[in-house]
C-alpha cells in the first residue's frame, strides 16, 4: 500500500500500527469470547467494509454476547432490538411525539434504537416483513425517513442481525432483497471440547470477564479508509468475476446466482482480510476464503440440489475448484 494513498497524518499512523492495533483488539475480545476466531474475524471484516452481517447459529452459542463484546471493544454506541412478531417499524426507527412547550403542542422526533453505531437485530426472522423492511433504508442509505423528515445516521453504522435456523414456527424468512444487503452471512459452529471446558471455567466464577480497553472511533474510521486502499491485482479481480459469474451459469445446482453487489463485496472483504492479517496486498486465499460468507446467502439452489442434500457452501466449493 502506497503512503501516497494515505490522506492524513493520523491515518498514516494507523496504517503503520495496524498490526499492533488488530493484535491488541483480538486479544481484548478473547478475554470474553472463547474460540470462534473465524467468526469474530468475519464480523470485523464486515465492519471494516462498512457492511452488515447476518450471524446464524443454533441457540446458546453466544451470538449476542459476541456482538455486544465487539461493540464494547470498539467504544461505539450499541443498541439491541429484540425482534418479535408484534414489533412495529416505529419501534425501530423512532416516531414523532406530541410535546407541550410554551402552552403550545408540537411534534418532536424521538429516535429509535436504530440510531446507534452498532445495532443488534436479535432473531431478525421473528419480525414481520413490514418491520424487517424498516431496516432496509438504514442498511442501504444510512438514513431513516419518518413522515416528511429524513435523519442521517451516525457513522460508523452497522446492522448485525442474528437468526436461529432450526426454529421455523412463528418466523418470517428474510426476503432476498434484504438478504442481499448483508455483506456477509456468518455461521457459528459449536465449540471444541477444550474451548467448551474453558467457557465453563470462565463463566462459572464469581465475576464474568470484561472488556478493559477498546478501539476508538477515529481509528476505526481510518481503518475503513485503509481497507479500500489495499491493492488487488487485475488477475484476482478476474477471479472474483469468474466465481460470481459461475453462480449464474451453474444451472444444474443453482437456480438464481449472485448479483454484482456480491462481486463488490467479495473484493472489499478480501481487502479487509488482507489488512487484518498484516498484508498490503490481496491474495488468492483471501478471495477463496471470503467467497463462502459473501455468497452463501445470495444463492438459491435448485430443487434437485436441495433434495440431494447439497448446501450453498458445497455449491461454492465446487465453483472455486472449477475456477483456475
Amino acid at each position: 500500500m502506497s503512503e501516497n494513498n494515505i490522506d492524513s497524518g493520523q491515518a498514516a499512523t494507523t496504517y503503520q500500527n495496524a498490526g499492533r492495533i488488530f493484535k491488541s483488539f483480538f486479544e481484548e475480545i478473547g478475554n470474553v469470547i472463547v474460540g470462534q476466531n473465524r467468526v469474530v474475524e468475519e464480523i470485523i471484516i464486515s465492519i471494516l467494509c462498512e457492511g452488515h452481517a447476518l450471524v446464524e447459529s443454533n441457540p446458546g452459542l453466544g451470538k449476542t454476547l459476541m456482538i455486544s463484546t465487539i461493540s464494547k471493544a470498539m467504544n461505539l454506541k450499541f443498541s439491541r432490538i429484540q425482534c418479535t412478531p408484534d414489533l412495529m417499524p416505529s419501534d425501530i426507527t423512532g416516531t414523532n411525539m406530541i410535546q407541550e412547550k410554551d402552552n403550545k403542542k408540537e411534534f418532536k422526533f424521538e429516535p429509535g434504537p436504530v440510531f446507534a453505531n452498532i445495532v443488534l437485530a436479535d432473531e431478525i426472522n421473528r419480525a414481520s416483513p413490514k418491520t424487517q423492511s424498516a431496516l432496509l433504508e438504514a442498511m442501504q442509505e444510512k438514513q431513516v425517513t419518518v413522515g416528511n423528515d429524513t435523519f442521517l445516521l451516525d457513522r460508523p453504522f452497522f446492522i448485525l442481525a442474528t437468526q436461529n435456523p432450526i426454529e421455523m414456527e412463528g418466523t418470517y424468512p428474510l426476503p432476498e432483497a434484504q438478504l442481499d444487503r448483508f455483506l456477509l452471512k456468518v455461521l457459528v459452529d459449536y465449540p471444541t471440547y477444550e474451548e467448551e471446558m474453558e467457557i465453563i471455567n470462565r463463566y462459572t466464577k464469581s465475576e464474568a470477564p470484561k472488556i478493559t480497553k477498546g478501539l476508538d472511533k477515529s481509528t476505526l474510521l481510518d481503518l475503513q479508509k485503509l481497507t479500500r486502499q489495499v491493492p488487488i491485482s487485475e488477475e484476482l479481480k478476474q477471479r472474483v468475476l469468474s466465481i460470481v459469474s459461475m453462480t449464474r451459469k451453474d444451472k444444474e445446482h443453482i437456480e438464481y446466482g449472485a448479483s454484482p453487489r456480491a462481486s463488490i463485496g467479495l473484493i472489499l472483504a478480501a481487502k479487509a482480510r488482507a489488512l487484518i492479517q498484516g498484508r498490503n496486498f490481496v491474495s488468492k486465499e483471501d478471495i477463496d476464503s471470503m467467497a463462502y460468507p459473501v455468497l452463501r446467502h445470495r444463492l438459491i439452489l435448485t430443487f434437485e440440489a436441495e433434495r440431494s442434500g447439497m448446501t450453498p457452501d458445497q455449491a461454492i466449493e465446487e465453483i472455486i475448484k472449477k475456477v483456475k
